[in-house]
């Protein structure tokens, strides 16, 4: 049976809050489905997911009001009453493992349960000058287990990262200001480093492109990127061992 699960959130940054609404989002899909805890909320909270580098969190975790409402901690020093501890950088998989683990089946998000697994290994990078999209795509990497992801605001920025570390995934916006969108893929796919999966986010598609993108071994995905495409192009992705 599908459940709403209400969960009181405090602290964390501005980006860290994003992201994790982003993942909130794309829970809607399961059957156990999470969303953040307001004032205003047609239910009390029932998890609270505190953020270990708050004042407030530690309050929150210690007071006796909120005895009885299991938490997660993201940060050192989890309080010995905690469900689960988590590090920083956060990775959400292990979050939705926590929420999993008190309300519903983890496989239900697409996740996979074993740290181990390929993608676990894997790098990835974002290229957007859309700090929104960046979250979104970081989120969307995370729930398919690739969760060490790197972020370039701008195509120079990209390519100055990729000469310095091995990637396996990059997704590209291809409305860059500085560079044109072609030509940083042939950087990234020729370059020292070169990184096998890349994905082009581009909203029009001529036949010229279409067949641009094919000889040059390119996903083409909507812009914004559908949940879907992504997910479907991230799990033909076969990749070899890690670099």
């Amino acid at each position: 049976m599908a459940q709403r699960v209400y969960i009181k959130v405090v602290g964390f940054s501005d980006e860290e809050r994003h992201a994790l609404n982003t993942v909130f989002r794309l829970s809607e899909q399961c059957r156990t489905m999470y969303q953040l805890w307001t004032t205003q909320a047609a239910e009390p909270a029932r998890v609270a997911l505190l953020d270990g580098l708050s004042w407030e969190a530690r309050v929150e975790a210690e007071s006796p009001l909120h005895r009885q409402l299991p938490f997660l901690w993201v940060g050192p020093n989890a309080p010995a009453n905690a469900c689960r501890a988590l590090q920083r950088p956060i990775h959400w998989p292990e979050v939705i493992e926590g929420l999993d683990a008190l309300f519903g089946e983890g496989t239900e998000v697409g996740v996979a349960k074993e740290d181990d697994s390929p993608m676990s290994q894997r790098h990835a990078l974002i290229v957007s000058s859309d700090r929104d999209e960046r979250l979104y795509l970081r989120a969307r990497l995370a729930l398919a287990r690739l969760t060490f992801a790197d972020e370039a605001e701008s195509g120079s920025q990209a390519v100055e990262l990729a000469r310095g570390k091995q990637y396996d995934v990059a997704l590209v916006d291809s409305g860059l200001g500085d560079m044109d969108a072609w030509a940083l893929l042939r950087q990234l796919k020729n370059g020292r480093k070169p990184i096998r999966h890349i994905a082009l986010t581009k909203a029009a598609r001529s036949v010229s492109e279409r067949m641009r993108a094919w000889v040059g071994g390119t996903a083409l995905l909507e812009h914004p990127p559908d949940a879907e495409r992504l997910d479907a192009w991230l799990s033909r992705i076969e990749l070899g061992p890690a670099a």
